[in-house]
């Protein structure tokens, strides 16, 4: 797939600012006054940033709106009845505990059940293809989900919780790699499979379908060389999981946490890179590409 940096940003972007949401509604921390707002404000600009980031992809981003009218079949449709919905709740949350140093638990609860909602749902927008072997797996939703847990216990300091999600999330990411790469090889689909002709005889294509490229090559069957992919997945685990780890192992201070978060964020930008590069569309069948 065509790794389009506004999706790149937005599958990031997001999920840190929502992790961060999370745990500041349960509680972990529970700031008040400015360092509320503070908090709070990053957890916005996160969150809200990458969600806005998502709407450069699309064709017309003024129906973005229409999103929310498909909520019974459309995962996108869930992911920003989701969002909203977040968003709205966690902002009484945080302007209590802003403008009145008010605790509101139960609040603060269903803001973090939601935010955990939204990074779900918009895993599942993915997990769900079935055009995408690589993607219909487990291990989709479960390292959106730890990474956001991962990435928010970084940025609001719960190095305590931390430290366990990294590293489920990079033993998660590294399995995900291993068994992605011949996932779509094992899951039967070939030209024949396709379309449905298997049953005359062995099915090839007798000529290209056109002589130059089209909207299909160009976002379904994006390919990256083996070789830049290998040392690209070096460069995201030592940058998402390698560097950060060790550090919340050292005694805390405040820039050794800005390094580990901005160590994994940059991390989490090539692995999501790599999400979407390495994504094998069927379409590609139809080209010779797969």
């Amino acid at each position: 797939m065509n790794p389009a940096p506004s999706v790149i940003a937005f599958t990031t972007f997001s999920g840190l600012g929502f992790g961060l949401l999370f745990w500041l509604g349960i509680g972990m921390p529970a700031p008040t006054g400015l360092t509320a707002f503070l908090y709070f404000a990053l957890a916005y600009a996160l969150a809200a940033g990458g969600l806005m980031a998502s709407t450069f992809h699309l064709g017309r981003p003024e129906r973005a709106i229409r999103a929310f009218t498909q909520w019974r079949t459309s995962w996108l449709s869930r992911e920003a009845w989701a969002a909203v919905a977040t968003l709205i709740v966690m902002a009484v949350f945080g302007a209590a505990a802003t403008f009145w140093a008010t605790a509101l638990p139960v609040l603060g609860w269903i803001g973090a059940a939601f935010a955990m909602a939204t990074v779900v749902t918009t895993s599942m927008i993915y997990a769900q293809l079935k055009t995408v072997p690589r993607w219909r797996h487990w291990s989709t939703p479960a390292l959106f989900v730890l990474l956001s847990l991962g990435a928010g216990a970084l940025l609001a300091g719960q190095t305590m919780a931390c430290l366990p999600l990294l590293a489920a999330a990079g033993t998660v990411q590294v399995h995900a790699w291993i068994s992605g790469d011949t996932r779509f090889a094992r899951s039967g689909t070939t030209m024949s499979t396709a379309t449905g002709l298997g049953g005359i005889g062995t099915v090839r294509a007798f000529e290209p379908p056109h002589t130059g490229t089209n909207f299909l090559l160009k976002e379904f069957v994006y390919v990256v060389g083996r070789r830049h992919a290998g040392r690209l997945r070096i460069i995201a685990l030592l940058l998402g999981f390698g560097i950060p780890i060790p550090i919340l192992v050292l005694p805390a201070s405040p820039w050794l946490l800005i390094i580990a978060a901005l160590s994994h964020a940059t991390g989490v930008l090539v692995l999501r890179w790599l999400f979407f590069a390495q994504a094998e569309h069927v379409v590609g069948l139809y080209y010779g590409k797969r």
